[in-house]
C-alpha cells in the first residue's frame, strides 16, 4: 500500500518570520516519517529560510511552480535545477490556479514535467 503524502501549499501568504515559525511548528509535529510523507511548499522567496528550518526533520521542501527551461533569459522564472539546489524534493505542477489565472494548459504542464 502506498504511503500517504501530505503537502502544504502556502500560496502567496506569510512573511519570512511567519514562514519560519510555521515550518518550525510543522517540523516539531511531524515525527513519524514511516507512516506518511510531509512536504511544505512556501513562496519561492522563503525556500532557503524554510529549508534551513526543516533541516534534519522528516519534512520535505517543495516549490509551488517551475519553468520548463533549465536556464536562460526568462525573467522571474525558476528552473528545476535551481529548486533542487535550494533543497526542494517536490514541485507543484498543473495547479488549478495556474491553469485558470495563467492559462497553463496540458502542453505547458507537460513541458515543465519533461
Amino acid at each position: 500500500m502506498r504511503k500517504p503524502f501530505i503537502a502544504g501549499n502556502w500560496k502567496m501568504n506569510l512573511h519570512r518570520s511567519e514562514a519560519v515559525s510555521l515550518a518550525e511548528g510543522i517540523a516539531e509535529f511531524v515525527t513519524d516519517a514511516n507512516t506518511y510523507d510531509v512536504a511544505v511548499c512556501p513562496p519561492f522567496i522563503y525556500l532557503d529560510a524554510v529549508s534551513t528550518t526543516i533541516s534534519g526533520s522528516p519534512v520535505a521542501l517543495g516549490a509551488q511552480n517551475m519553468y520548463s527551461q533549465g536556464n536562460g533569459a526568462y525573467t522571474g522564472e525558476i528552473s528545476a535545477s535551481m529548486l533542487t539546489d535550494a533543497g526542494c524534493q517536490y514541485v507543484i505542477l498543473g495547479h488549478s490556479e495556474r491553469r485558470e489565472l495563467f492559462r497553463e494548459c496540458d502542453v505547458v504542464v507537460n513541458d515543465k514535467l519533461r
